[in-house]
């Protein structure tokens, strides 16, 4: 987030009052401090974005406290302002921490310039952390030969001139991500950053804070303020990935950023203001949990001012050739390989599966077989599906019985007797899952769970050798 809350600290009266002035002139919000002592107290109780002091003063010097300030505010940026224009007081402040320093008398434009270089600094550090944690694609290259993908792809870009949220809704797999990448490249601001949170992935409680950020303290090791995704992508896009698992609670905060564009952090106070675009994505029928009380209606509305729906991979079938050679040709090049051709043979198998996984099954089946290649085609026996979805260790009847829903009370008691009632929840979880279609996400909503414990109690049975 760009800076907002400049402290200033002087001394001398008509000083600080020149330079509170200069401040509020730019369009920062300045806070005052008579001397060193006081600036800490209000560092710790106004949390300012920058540290803006002169460099004499009684008790505390200017750099006395650019020393003191560091470690009450980790990360807090310091400008030293001093009459003593020399060359050795400038390497010194430099060398105790300060970002930068002002000359007296400064002028507003000599102050507009720093502000404004240590706040372009300041965004590529944030970024250049995120960035280290979660790489973005470098590029929405996204695929496609079907009618109502290049729809899909004409509407996003079309979508993309707008500040709008827009709500991506599609299965898993289906290439929401790319989808949401491409708005962002496509739009104005294309130039900030672009910010990715999987609220599918995250704990309920660390949601929250990856979402807003947190104060020092504000729970057991929160050891300094952390700058939540909301800031992060200040004047660029956030993508709410899987929207659809944020908890009800959250909701409600969530709401008013998108309504007011502003939040306070976990466990702050202060008010802060953000220019963010959203994009949204979500597997589920959000129309449908908001029926059953799983999803807020003013959010929903909120989400759904421009919404894209991305068809399934088996809905455009014209697509699965030219995906299929695009990832052949990818990784091939990142195995160092040749790029294999298809025979008629592997094309016609890949043309007639029903992709319950979309195209990210697809890639996952054209990695397999280029990994795995032998020669320089790949074959109808390189393509398999085995391992593109779970399967229940059942007969063939059990699952059909149980996904199906159509199995009579006797024929449940004979499917479901003499098991433990490990091997009943694992049968249950595993139809369900061939109901979905491989859906993960679908499936753990019909079954009332997270999608975070579906996935610890796929990966646990896979471990032990229970799920192939």
């Amino acid at each position: 987030m760009s800076i907002q809350r400049i402290l200033v600290v002087d001394d001398d009266a008509l000083s600080r009052e020149f330079l509170v002035e200069a401040v509020a002139a730019l369009g920062y919000q300045p806070i005052e401090a008579k001397d060193g002592l006081d600036a800490l107290a209000r560092i710790t109780a106004e949390s300012p974005d920058l540290l803006i002091t002169d460099l004499r003063m009684p008790g505390l010097s200017g750099i006395e406290l650019v020393q003191r300030a560091a470690k009450v505010a980790p990360g807090l940026p310091s400008v030293l302002v001093t009459a003593q224009g020399t060359i050795e007081t400038a390497v010194q402040a430099m060398k105790e921490g300060a970002a930068d320093f002002l000359v007296k008398p400064c002028t507003p434009d000599a102050l507009e310039m720093v502000i404004g270089r240590i706040d372009r600094t300041r965004r590529l550090v944030r970024e250049n952390e995120y960035l280290r944690a979660e790489v973005a694609p470098a590029s929405p290259e996204i695929v496609a030969a079907s009618a109502r993908m290049v729809e899909t792809i004409a509407a996003a870009q079309r979508l993309a001139r707008s500040k709008g949220t827009v709500l991506v809704t599609g299965e898993s797999g289906t290439g929401k991500e790319r989808i949401a990448h491409l708005i962002h490249q496509s739009s104005p601001r294309r130039g900030g950053p672009f910010i990715r949170v999987n609220c599918a992935a995250l704990p309920d409680a660390l949601l929250e804070s990856e979402l807003f950020g947190h104060e020092r303290g504000a729970f057991t090791g929160a050891h300094k303020a952390k700058e939540g995704r909301f800031e992060l992508a200040d004047r660029g896009t956030l993508l709410l990935d899987e929207i659809g698992e944020i908890p009800l609670p959250l909701q409600a905060k969530l709401l008013r950023v998108l309504e007011e564009e502003e939040f306070e952090r976990v466990g702050g106070t202060h008010t802060l203001k953000v220019d963010v675009r959203i994009v949204a994505t979500t597997n589920r029928d959000l129309a449908a949990e908001v029926r059953a009380a799983r999803f807020r209606e003013d959010l929903y509305y909120r989400l759904h001012v421009l919404p894209i729906v991305v068809p399934p991979l088996r809905e455009r079938p014209e697509d699965v050739v030219p995906l299929a050679t695009h990832f052949a040709t990818l990784f091939a090049r990142e195995h160092g390989l040749d790029t294999p051709v298809f025979t008629d043979a592997a094309l016609d198998r890949l043309r007639a599966w029903s992709w319950p996984g979309n195209v990210r099954e697809l890639e996952n089946v054209v990695q397999r077989a280029v990994v795995m290649l032998r020669h320089s085609r790949i074959d109808v026996d390189d393509v398999s599906f085995a391992a593109a979805a779970p399967r229940v260790e059942v007969s063939r009847a059990e699952p059909a019985a149980l996904a199906d829903g159509r199995a009579a009370p006797e024929d449940l008691g004979g499917l479901l007797a003499n098991r433990t009632l490990d091997e009943v929840e694992r049968l249950s979880i595993l139809a369900t899952i061939e109901a979905a279609r491989g859906n993960k996400t679908e499936a753990a909503r019909r079954l009332g769970v997270t999608a975070r414990t579906l996935s610890n109690k796929l990966k646990h049975w896979h471990a032990t050798g229970l799920v192939a």
